[in-house]
């Protein structure tokens, strides 16, 4: 016959650490848990917020001059494959729609791109603008298309193409999550 030792112990307070806490950083403190489950909630709690919060992401580009993933554009320092590296690591945050939302960068200037130069609409809230996409060594026009949308998790450049896609839209790998690094302590 098993023994009964009581009630489960379960957190009775959630805390957020005020002093350490910024726009891309929180520290939180949930006690007291039963003897061996601080781990078991610690980690489950950490794959969650890795895998599946929602967020917003990059789907597909469009570049004058580029036709595919592997292309060199005139007049840009980096190739399409490094360029889309760098378009990866932009965040978005997506307001009131699911909707794709179709965003621009517009320059005819040379020098350094940075997602501080992609033109907004009023959906969308971009959280990093000094992201660096690429280097354009002289004056010309360069125009770039980005579809941004909403996601879970991370998708491939295959997951993102789209039946009929048009020549010259790159579908690219989408990590949706907005949280990137967790951490816990027992």
């Amino acid at each position: 016959m098993p023994v009964r030792l009581g009630a489960f112990e379960r957190p009775s307070r959630l805390t957020k650490d005020e002093e350490t806490a910024s726009d891309t950083y929180a520290k939180f403190v949930a006690e007291p848990f039963e003897i061996g489950y601080g781990h078991t909630i610690g980690n489950s709690m950490r794959r969650v917020l890795l895998s599946s919060l929602e967020g917003a992401a990059i789907t597909a580009i469009k570049v004058d001059g580029a036709q595919h993933e592997f292309a060199t554009v005139e007049d840009v320092v980096e190739d399409m494959a490094e360029v889309i590296l760098n378009l990866k690591k932009v965040k978005f945050v997506v307001h009131e729609t699911r909707d794709p939302q179709t965003l621009l960068i517009s320059m005819n200037k040379e020098g350094k791109v940075t997602a501080g130069d992609i033109e907004l609409n009023h959906n969308v809230t971009l959280m990093n603008p000094e992201q660096h996409i690429c280097t354009i060594d002289k004056k010309k026009k360069f125009l770039m298309e980005l579809t941004v949308q909403i996601g879970r998790g991370f998708l491939t450049g295959d997951d993102n193409k789209t039946p009929n896609q048009p020549i010259g839209v790159i579908a690219t790998d989408s990590i949706f999550s907005p949280v990137t690094r967790v951490r816990y302590d027992v």
